[in-house]
């Protein structure tokens, strides 16, 4: 049984399967779902059990993954997360932009048609000069798009210590950024 207590001004509801959890800079929710696991919110604190007598060490590891999403549930809409990438574009001029929930590349390596990286539900892009800032509450869906975007402009057959264009993750949510 593992009791996570609820920080202040952060509420919690439980529907079936779905933990809702909204706090000063909105609301987010993720999908928890285990045969063997019950999960309940009382006095304060969010409850994960077993619903069998002895609890096995597999159930143990799921009701530690578990809580390690729902503190990063409760950590995103407290502060929120935030990764950033560095454009870098050497050979040609690239140009970025943002239109609906695709990020646009253009003109990388020359390319008449532009990259495309989908947005997830969820993050918000922006971009600062050669910055771009992806925020969010839920950390996998800003992780996730912050990578979509990386992987939107990977060099193939190209020697990658020459073509060193690309968008590049610089600082991640929840890392020191390297000196």
């Amino acid at each position: 049984m593992v009791d996570l207590k609820i920080p202040d001004g952060v509420s919690v509801e439980f529907d079936l399967d779905t933990v809702k959890i909204s706090g000063p800079k909105g609301g987010a929710s993720k999908r928890f779902f285990h045969p063997r696991l019950k999960f309940e919110v009382k006095d304060g604190s969010f409850v994960i059990n077993s619903k069998t007598k002895k609890m096995l060490k597999k159930d143990k590891m799921f009701i530690n993954t578990f809580v390690a999403h729902i503190k990063n549930l409760f950590k995103g809409v407290i502060d929120g997360y935030e990764y950033r990438l560095k454009i870098c574009s050497g050979h040609f001029p690239m140009t970025v932009s943002v239109v609906g929930n695709e990020v646009l590349i253009k003109n990388y390596l020359g390319e008449k048609i532009p990259r495309k990286a989908k947005i997830m539900e969820g993050s918000k892009v922006e971009i600062n000069g050669d910055e771009i800032i992806v925020k969010g509450l839920n950390k996998e869906i800003v992780g996730q798009s912050a990578a979509r975007i990386e992987q939107a402009t990977r060099i193939t057959n190209r020697d990658r210590r020459i073509f060193q264009d690309g968008c590049f993750i610089t600082v991640k949510a929840g890392k020191a950024m390297a000196k």
